[in-house]
């Protein structure tokens, strides 16, 4: 990414025409807000001294003290196709509102920022680049309700195929050319693209495959993609979701991350000797990962519904373990990567329910704990199928609730604390606001409790 200073995106913005300015920034949780202001106003003091918010309304604060700033990252400037008026979007940062405007250590990218610094102060390496996978389902027809007296969804993909629908064919994968609309988007937000196809799921699911880039831009990125889709659906009259599980008996949608860490340009996963041509730094982030796996579960898969998603069956990576081309695996490595510069993992349990600031930051601190600590993941069990027996365990299966998930964060989150990169308020406030999820959930009738019972 090319650093821009104010009077460069200014005159881009006079020059483009522009009217409007538009700030997104993720809250807590990971929702897209964003603010707009006339190009008028869109001076140098906003990128110094930020623009009033608050803050409580983002999951930050509390009410009776929650005024913040946010303030524009001029690097990330392009012009917004889904606005009628010509408007230049950029993402914004938190910042409190001292004299220093000091960075709010909760807000995303603040916090991908210092989880970037800590893996340079490490020495261990100076570049972590990640490679999305997006899956998501595309329905024609989605409603819901959920009250006193009444709680249902419906939802209508217009697709159905007798078994999987992996890689189908058009007319009967009916949204091949939305998703080249999609991709030619992505492309003009300077997101790259390594390919789309029909997922498994035989009712309109989807996958669009990244390619590699920092930690802060893959997040960016994501929230991004997101952004694409859920305004490219709304123009189609679609419905577009990433929830995890939104059909029973169906294949869910996750957000797989592959990975790995570069120290001078070279990729320090590689060692053509090594298991699957992965290098002892790279065992050991691998078993960092998933000695760690129950507590990320709480950033990596944060809803609910995650965990009706890491069930077995449906290529689940249910299991903590590793090896490779095994999609059952927390942690795959993929067997057709020939380039030694691309040597790297895969941790598959993520979905996008999270933010992905928080998930990404948590994997790679996760990461390097394993490889500081020289943790052996074969010795700690979690050997491939392929490993004789006796370095083999019992199936080790990642959490089945988000409650399970939050006390596994609760027990196990000092390795999130190096640098500074999570504090205790944040951790103690992510546990209140999933656990308050937890609980609207559980006092609610479901609706297959009334063919269960109603009649009892």
């Amino acid at each position: 990414m090319t650093p821009k200073t104010f009077a460069e995106v200014r005159q881009e913005a006079e020059t483009r025409g522009i009217e409007f300015i538009d700030l997104k920034m993720l809250d807590l949780s990971g929702r897209l807000h964003h603010l707009s202001f006339p190009l008028s106003r869109f001076t140098e003091d906003v990128c110094t001294d930020g623009i009033g918010f608050d803050g409580s309304s983002y999951g930050f604060l509390k009410v009776e003290a929650s005024d913040m700033v946010m303030r524009p990252d001029l690097d990330t400037a392009c012009v917004d196709p889904f606005r009628k008026r010509p408007t230049l979007t950029m993402f914004a940062q938190a910042h409190l509102t001292d004299d220093a405007r000091t960075p709010f250590g909760q807000d995303g990218r603040n916090l991908a920022r210092r989880a970037e610094q800590a893996l340079r102060d490490s020495g261990i390496a100076d570049t972590s680049h990640w490679g999305p996978e997006y899956e998501f389902h595309i329905f024609a027809e989605a409603a819901h309700a959920s009250g006193t007296n009444d709680a249902a969804f419906r939802i209508h993909s217009g697709e159905a195929f007798y078994q999987n629908a992996y890689h189908a064919c058009n007319p009967h994968d009916r949204y091949d050319d939305f998703r080249d609309e999609v991709c030619a988007c992505m492309a003009d937000f300077g997101i790259p693209v390594r390919y789309h196809h029909h997922e498994v799921g035989a009712q309109g699911q989807q996958e669009i495959e990244g390619w590699f880039a920092d930690l802060a831009t893959t997040c960016d990125h994501a929230v991004l993609t997101k952004y694409i889709l859920f305004n490219k659906a709304e123009a189609h009259g679609l419905k577009v979701t990433f929830m995890p599980k939104p059909l029973l008996d169906n294949a869910g949608s996750g957000w797989h991350l592959h990975q790995f860490l570069t120290k001078g340009g070279r990729n320090i996963f590689h060692d053509p000797n090594g298991y699957a041509q992965l290098s002892r730094e790279a065992l050991s982030y691998i078993g960092g990962i998933l000695m760690h796996s129950d507590a990320l579960c709480a950033l990596t898969n944060p809803s609910t519904n995650s965990y009706k998603r890491l069930v077995p069956g449906f290529e689940a990576p249910t299991v903590r373990t590793f090896g490779k081309s095994n999609r059952g695996a927390a942690i795959r490595i993929p067997s057709y990567v020939k380039d030694p510069s691309l040597r790297r993992v895969e941790y598959r349990p993520p979905d996008l329910t999270a933010n992905p600031y928080l998930c990404c930051s948590a994997i790679l601190l996760a990461g390097l704990d394993g490889i500081e600590k020289g943790v052996d993941p074969v010795a700690l069990g979690f050997a491939p199928e392929s490993a004789p027996t006796s370095e083999k365990k019992a199936a080790d299966f990642l959490p089945r609730s988000l409650a399970d998930a939050l006390d596994a964060l609760e027990r196990d989150n000092e390795f999130l604390q190096r640098g500074g990169v999570f504090d205790e308020a944040l951790i103690s406030r992510w546990l209140t606001v999933k656990r308050d999820e937890i609980a609207a959930i559980n006092k609610r009738p479901h609706p297959y409790e009334y063919t269960m019972y109603f009649d009892f």
